[in-house]
């Protein structure tokens, strides 16, 4: 099963009609035919009832109508998801906390990232200093907070 045969099959689905499914596809009438064929040996059924006057859906063509809505939702879903991890989001901030970092800043701070994205998962880890550097530096952290001028070298 093949992403193309989705796409056909909704279209034939929705429109119930397979000359308008493959102008609004724009794909010639054959090339549509040939993906639902292809898709109903696949899955080893029927989708479609077809007679010269209609075409309609068949028990498992509605069941699989139901499906291939969520299946598209789930793509485009991993598509965000994997764009979001390469360009740096992966959905959790890991904060670093040394010092006994004070809680008044620390909650404004996390407020603000809930506030930004609702769905980040926050993790804060308390550290001595020494790791919390370490740390950011080879990328166990995120961000970290601390009440101390040393920065590490390479760090803001």
């Amino acid at each position: 099963m093949e992403f193309r045969h989705l796409r056909c099959f909704q279209a034939v689905a929705e429109e119930l009609h397979f000359a308008r499914a493959a102008e609004r596809l724009h794909i010639e009438q054959s090339p549509l035919s040939r993906a639902i064929k292809e898709l109903e040996e696949d899955l080893g059924t029927r989708l479609f009832i077809r007679n010269s006057r209609n075409t309609h859906l068949s028990r498992t063509g509605q069941v699989f109508k139901e499906h291939v809505p969520r299946i598209f939702t789930a793509l485009q879903q991993a598509r965000e998801g994997v764009k979001a991890v390469a360009a740096g989001y992966d959905g959790q901030l890991r904060v670093a906390l040394s010092d006994r970092i004070t809680p008044p800043r620390l909650s404004a701070f996390v407020m603000q990232c809930r506030g930004d994205d609702p769905e980040v998962d926050i993790h804060l880890i308390e550290v001595p200093l020494s790791q919390q550097i370490r740390g950011l530096r080879d990328d166990l952290h995120d961000v970290g907070f601390a009440q101390s001028d040393e920065v590490g070298d390479g760090l803001e």
